[in-house]
C-alpha cells in the first residue's frame, strides 16, 4: 500500500465517538499478533521499546537503534505503523526536522510527538513547540510523505502535585489550537482521566482527540460516548506481558 493511501486510511480512522484503538507494541513480532487479531492500524509505545532493550524511556535509547526496530516492525505489516517519537530526539527545530525524515524513511505513517522538554522538568512553551511542530510537518512536506502528527500536550501528565486537572483545561485547549495550525493531525492528552473534562475537550478540540487507557479509564464504550476518535495503551501490554512472564516463570 503507498504511503498515501496508508495516511488516507489512517485519518479516516480517527472518528469522534467510534475511536481507532491502538494496542502499543515494541516488536515486530507484536505487530505481527495484532494485525492478525484484527488490528486496523499498529502502534508503538517510546517506554515498552526501550524497556524491552533494557534502557529508560526519555529518549536513553540510541536513536539508530530505534530506528531499526521501527523499519522490522514497519516491514512485518501492511497496516499503517504510528510511532511514539518522543520529543524528536532533539530540542532544535532543524535536528527534529532530521530526525523526523530519518523515521519517515523506514516506513512510518505517524508519529505521537510530545510537547514535554525530555530529561527536563517543564514543557515547552507555546511558541517554542510551534516552531518544533512547524519543522515536523515542513520535514515531512520535503520528503513529499504524508505524515500524521499526533501532537501530544503533557499538562495534565506532568501537572504538579495538587494541581486541579480541571485548572489546566484551558491551557491545553491553548496548545491544541496552536498545534492544529501548526499542521498538527489529532491532539492527544495523556494523564487525562476525568470524564467531564475529557468531553469538554472533544467538543472544543478542532483535531480528534487521543486518550490513553491508564487509572479508572478502562471502557472503550465509554470513551466514545464523550467524542474521543483515538484510544491507545502506552506501556500497559509490555507491562502485562512481563507480568504474565514473571509469573509463569514463578510457577514452574
Amino acid at each position: 500500500m503507498h504511503n498515501v493511501d496508508r495516511f488516507r486510511k489512517f485519518k479516516a480512522l480517527h472518528v469522534p465517538g467510534d475511536p481507532l484503538v491502538l494496542y502499543n507494541i515494541w516488536d515486530a513480532g507484536g505487530a505481527k499478533a495484532v494485525a492478525q487479531a484484527g488490528a486496523s492500524a499498529i502502534a508503538t509505545s517510546s517506554w515498552s521499546i526501550a524497556a524491552a532493550h533494557g534502557f529508560p524511556d526519555g529518549e536513553e535509547m540510541p536513536l539508530s537503534f530505534v530506528l531499526m526496530i521501527v523499519e522490522r516492525i514497519a516491514q512485518s505489516s501492511n497496516l499503517p505503523l504510528t510511532v511514539d517519537f518522543e520529543g524528536g530526539y532533539a530540542e532544535d527545530p532543524l535536528h527534529v526536522a532530521t530526525n523526523v525524515r530519518r523515521v519517515i524513511e523506514v516506513g512510518v505513517t505517524g508519529i505521537n510527538f510530545e510537547d514535554q522538554v525530555v530529561k527536563g522538568p517543564a514543557l515547552y512553551t507555546i511558541p517554542d513547540q510551534v516552531a518544533r511542530l512547524k519543522a515536523v510537518r515542513k520535514a515531512a512536506n520535503d520528503t513529499g510523505r504524508a505524515l500524521f502528527i499526533n501532537a501530544r500536550t503533557d499538562v495534565f501528565l506532568k501537572a504538579a502535585s495538587g494541581v486541579s486537572h480541571a485548572d489546566l483545561v484551558d491551557e491545553a485547549l491553548a496548545r491544541g489550537r496552536a498545534y492544529a495550525e501548526a499542521g498538527a493531525d489529532g491532539f492527544f492528552i495523556p494523564g487525562l482521566t476525568d470524564a467531564t473534562l475529557i468531553a469538554e475537550i472533544c467538543r472544543q478540540s478542532s483535531l480528534p482527540v487521543n486518550i490513553m487507557m491508564t487509572g479508572e479509564l478502562n471502557s472503550i464504550p465509554a470513551l466514545a460516548r464523550l467524542g474521543v476518535s483515538r484510544v491507545s495503551y502506552g506501556p500497559m501490554p509490555y507491562l502485562v506481558a512481563i507480568e504474565d512472564l514473571t509469573a509463569r516463570f514463578e510457577g514452574i
